[in-house]
């Protein structure tokens, strides 16, 4: 029978940064919303990918110049695009040994709480779904990918919830595929990566993690405390409703976070495009922060010969009027094709 390191060297081979594998046993306690053991009962294996977003995505929203790369290669690319064409691979290379396998790709169908900020360690708001039957969740049930990640040894949840590898500190994406196939579970990450240092709660344009409360997760036998995060904080700033962070925001109207995405794209005049409204702040504080701080401490084993930040974090000046930080005419024709 093929062993758990011919799986990962094979994940490797097709596309994949890291992969690890946890039992299912581990999921216990999960929400029920959130228990891949109801996705696949017959479940032995949970196997864990991760896609590391190269660092150069986030160039361009670092020097303020080019937004579209992290937004539509670095989100949308990876989890919608990238990851289930490796997910699939693998789920064959899996089945042809006959065994089954589910692919459960990064990908939220709205259908579920967590993505509208519900906890439900606590209540069972109204969902956009029912069960088929007495005692199921209702579709689609939701992997919290991050604890996936913790669950299959991969590494440790940072201070602002964001999930860091040794490789990579905060900057990957991952996907999870149940099987029937039985291997034995890689140890739980033991090391330490976060330190603590609340770069991210401070270099956050949406102050949405705090540096004093915290919230948790019960995974894997370990009870995991991090910064409390305000949901509906970091959607804003996520969607770019900071004017200072956004250049888009010609006007420094700000983002009405209850209005209907046609409605909020028309808000922001320039933005006509979805791939740049979501992710547009760039993950500021509790990616590229964060990753500055742990490049800079050495920790990470993926090493760089020039550091990530070279200049000072750009920040729009908004006592100007909004013309003056818009391009002349004659340089805005460059830009047509």
């Amino acid at each position: 029978m093929i062993n758990k390191e011919e799986i990962r060297n094979y994940a490797k081979q097709i596309g994949a940064d890291l992969c690890g594998f946890s039992s299912m046993d581990r999921f216990e306690g999960a929400p029920k919303q959130m228990d891949p053991r109801y996705i696949f009962p017959g479940a032995k294996t949970c196997i864990v990918l991760a896609f590391r977003i190269p660092r150069g995505y986030f160039r361009g929203i670092e020097e303020g110049t080019y937004f579209c790369n992290y937004t539509a290669m670095g989100y949308a690319g990876i989890n919608e695009v990238y990851g289930p064409i490796v997910l699939r691979e693998l789920c064959c290379f899996i089945e042809d040994m006959g065994y089954e396998a589910v692919p459960v790709p990064n990908i939220s169908f709205h259908n579920n709480a967590p993505s509208r900020g519900y906890d439900l360690r606590k209540e069972q708001p109204p969902l956009n779904a029912i069960p088929v039957s007495e005692g199921k969740p209702a579709p689609d049930v939701l992997i919290d990918m991050r604890a996936a990640a913790f669950a299959a040894g991969l590494g440790e949840y940072g201070w602002s919830k964001v999930f860091l590898t040794p490789e990579f500190g905060p900057m990957q994406r991952f996907v999870a595929l149940l099987t029937d196939l039985e291997l034995e579970p890689d140890p739980l990450f033991e090391g330490k990566i976060c330190d603590r240092c609340m770069s991210c709660a401070r270099a956050c344009s949406g102050k949405a993690i705090s540096t004093t409360e915290t919230d948790y997760i019960d995974i894997a036998g370990r009870h995991i405390e991090f910064g409390k995060l305000d949901n509906y904080a970091c959607f804003n700033a996520y969607r770019g409703g900071v004017p200072e962070y956004n250049p888009f925001d010609i006007d420094s109207k700000g983002l009405d976070t209850k209005a209907p995405d046609r409605e909020m794209q028309r808000n922001f005049g320039l933005v006509r495009y979805m791939r740049h409204n979501h992710a547009l702040e760039g993950a500021r504080g509790c990616m590229r922060e964060c990753y500055i701080h742990l490049e800079k401490k050495g920790v990470l084993t993926h090493k760089f010969k020039n550091p990530f930040r070279t200049e000072k974090p750009w920040k729009i000046d908004r006592s100007k009027r909004p013309s003056d930080n818009v391009l002349d005419e004659k340089d805005a024709d460059t830009t047509l094709y």
